[in-house]
């Protein structure tokens, strides 16, 4: 296909995301989230030949559970077409939220300094620093800090310094799906079980992450207290104090419009990183004397990654919730097993190659409203930990494919064999963890 003929349809795929983004954001307007999933397959449709087979897999499951739906449950296509708006619409919130932010010398200093210091304060500076910068950046902090590593690797050749960096950025990004107010796995959770307040989550997950990211130091390399590296300048108190200031005025906003607003999790996060976005952007313009907004064009894998896992997860937990009828309900012993097995659930399915996406509306769509509602916050504790680990220890987490086209290292090896143990000592203390929580709240 020449130029000529693709950039049209470039410049329209990037309408029709950008048009499904404006109808997540004005959601209260009547059609407008049907309009939005209709402009998503629209724009996944026209970038068929740009999918990876996963996404074309999900694409087909997408077909295949709306004409389902349509015999079988024809309500159900609503409530799935307003999920795939929903998240769709919060994914691309975030990826303009990241061009905003990518581009700003606060965080080239920031990244650049992460690699300071002695193999030990060198992984914590990598792990902590990648979890803060995954708040705002989400997949931008694997991508700006592991093209960091990935010229360390192309310069100086493969190291333990290399390899344990890896296992630092993959660990760091993975505590942002566990207590993250901006993650989607935050906002699905939050959404599923009603009963749960995001700051009640958010209290135990965030120690929990830190806990997780102090242990991850136990699976890594030993490599020489003197290496390259170690004398990096630092990027001062400066450049920190005002990336953390932004994260904190963004989660204000969310905290804000879902508990003094009364919105949803998932709409006040959508609207804090719009605001975010619009204002960035408005700053960038008086700055640049021109207004240049981002092709949308290349995020149609991820469009149809997220939307479209939602929307699979809603048919099959919808239908899922027909068959065992109103008067269906576990035995109170019950409770906290299933919470001690969602985290290896969401383990098994993503190193199987199932979104996490996908099982966590299945989990919280199907145990949700089966849940005891004192007992909510052990089925979200299991479902963040779960979500998280498996976002280090997947072989398939999109995280895990970056880094290994940044660094060479094979998505199984650094996904999968470098966190294999330190996955399984962290599924079982999450696993008891959640259930020690169902059955003491519950009780």
């Amino acid at each position: 296909m020449t130029q000529a003929v693709q950039s049209p349809l470039l410049r329209l795929r990037s309408l029709l995301a950008y048009i499904a983004l404006v109808c997540g954001v004005l959601s209260f307007v009547p059609g407008a989230m049907v309009t939005g999933a209709v402009c998503v397959v629209l724009a996944v449709l026209l970038a068929w030949r740009e999918l990876r087979l996963v996404a074309r897999m999900l694409f087909a499951l997408v077909v295949i559970g709306a004409v389902t739906a349509v015999l079988v449950q024809p309500e159900a296509l609503l409530t799935a077409s307003e999920n795939m708006t929903r998240l769709s619409a919060l994914i691309l919130t975030v990826m303009l939220l990241a061009s905003v932010l990518g581009s700003s010398r606060d965080l080239l200093r920031i990244s650049g300094s992460l690699f300071s210091g002695q193999p030990l304060a060198r992984y914590y500076s990598l792990a902590f620093g990648t979890g803060l910068l995954s708040v705002p950046l989400n997949f931008g902090s694997v991508g700006v800090v592991g093209s960091l590593i990935g010229h360390r690797i192309r310069e100086k050749g493969d190291s333990p310094m290399t390899r344990n960096a890896v296992r630092a950025v993959l660990r760091g990004f993975a505590v942002s799906p566990i207590c993250s107010p901006l993650s989607i796995s935050v906002v699905m959770t939050v959404t599923f079980l009603p009963g749960l307040q995001s700051w009640e989550l958010i209290a135990l997950s965030l120690p929990l992450g830190v806990l997780i990211l102090l242990g991850g130091a136990w699976q890594s390399e030993e490599e020489p207290r003197a290496v390259a590296g170690q004398n990096e300048a630092s990027a001062g108190v400066g450049p920190w104090l005002r990336f953390a200031g932004i994260i904190a005025l963004i989660c204000t906003g969310v905290f804000s419009l879902s508990g003094l607003a009364g919105l949803s999790y998932s709409k006040a996060v959508t609207l804090s990183c719009f605001a975010a976005v619009v204002i960035g952007f408005a700053i960038r313009g008086v700055k640049e004397q021109r207004l240049d907004l981002p092709t949308m064009a290349p995020v149609s894998n991820e469009l149809i990654i997220v939307g479209g896992s939602a929307f699979i997860g809603a048919l099959i937990s919808l239908l899922a919730l027909k068959l065992m009828g109103d008067n269906f309900a576990f035995p109170g012993w019950a409770f906290p097993l299933l919470a001690f097995l969602v985290p290896w659930v969401f383990y098994i399915g993503g190193t199987g190659g199932f979104n996490p996406i996908v099982i966590g509306t299945l989990v919280g769509g199907v145990l949700g409203p089966l849940w005891p509602l004192e007992a909510t916050l052990g089925l979200g504790i299991a479902m963040v930990s779960g979500w998280g680990i498996t976002a280090a220890g997947s072989p398939y987490a999109a995280n895990s494919l970056l880094m290994e086209r940044l660094t060479g290292y094979p998505a199984r090896q650094i996904g999968l064999y470098w966190n294999f143990r330190l996955s399984m000592v962290l599924l079982v203390l999450t696993g008891l963890l959640a259930a020690a929580l169902t059955a003491w709240l519950a009780a």
